[in-house]
């Protein structure tokens, strides 16, 4: 499998991905806004894009998909119930995407979005392709149409459980400021802090690509039953009681990045 994460410098900071077959050259667009640099990049590599992937129904993932089918012909795919114009395939949890001769399977991930989809390749370095659900040392919002509570089932259930060196391709680069708000919840987090500094003087497009395994050290959010953590949240809520749930955690961290 072979993955070129393309940068694309705009005020949301998206990240687009594009995913090919070794052996024919086919290629998947992940949430290809910004679709000219799909394309150019498709074709620097002799690559042909023939699916296009939208993670969630968000004009800021949707909005280069009329400009990538006219000019490749792809077909579009995504969650069977998000209300995306002109999808071809709806998918829905299991399902396996086949780009040449690559597996990709659809983990159905609410949270973000009640209609939104990760894609996960078991390959020999597995990948994940979290869209807005799992950030690099962060967690998606639930500001437009999703469910802080179906965020943590998709959490728990399925992302925490994928292999431990799973790269994640998040669909934003947030990482600074991801890492930042781990380290207001864990000031002694020593992985955090490390990370912050080695990134800040790092391009967007440089920023590294961290595995499950990195982001259950730093990332807050797959943190739940840190002892720091609960007491830091208790400073604030008296009535988190002595023992809270993970899943009362990762509801009360939710709130406070909205506002952080």
């Amino acid at each position: 499998m072979l993955i070129e994460r393309i940068w694309t410098g705009n005020a949301y900071r998206n990240f687009h991905y594009l995913v090919a077959c070794r052996e024919t050259g086919e290629a998947l667009a992940v949430d290809p806004l910004e679709w000219r640099l799909c394309l150019a990049a498709a074709r620097k590599r002799g690559w042909t894009i023939t699916q296009i992937l939208n993670t969630h129904e968000h004009g800021d993932h949707t909005g280069g998909n009329a400009g990538l089918v006219s000019a490749t012909g792809a077909k579009l795919l995504a969650h069977s119930a998000a209300r995306i114009p002109g999808v071809d395939r709806g998918l829905a949890a299991g399902e396996v995407i086949r780009v040449g001769r690559l597996d990709l399977e659809c983990l159905d991930t609410p949270g973000h979005t009640l209609a939104h989809v990760c894609l996960f390749s078991h390959d020999d370095r597995p990948a994940l392709f979290s869209g807005d659900t799992l950030f690099n040392a962060g967690a998606g919002n639930c500001h437009n149409g999703g469910d802080p509570e179906r965020l943590y089932e998709t959490f728990s259930r399925i992302l925490a459980r994928l292999p431990d060196e799973t790269r994640i391709y998040p669909g934003h680069e947030y990482l600074s400021r991801n890492l930042a708000f781990t380290l207001d919840r864990e000031p002694d987090n020593e992985a955090a802090r490390a990370l912050l500094t080695a990134v800040r003087s790092v391009e967007p497009a440089e920023v590294p690509v961290t595995t499950l395994a990195d982001e259950k050290r730093i990332n807050t959010f797959l943190r739940l039953d840190s002892p720091a953590l609960i007491e830091r949240l208790r400073e604030t809520d008296a009535d988190l009681g002595a023992h809270p749930s993970a899943r009362t955690v990762f509801i009360r961290l939710r709130e406070l990045r909205n506002a952080w």
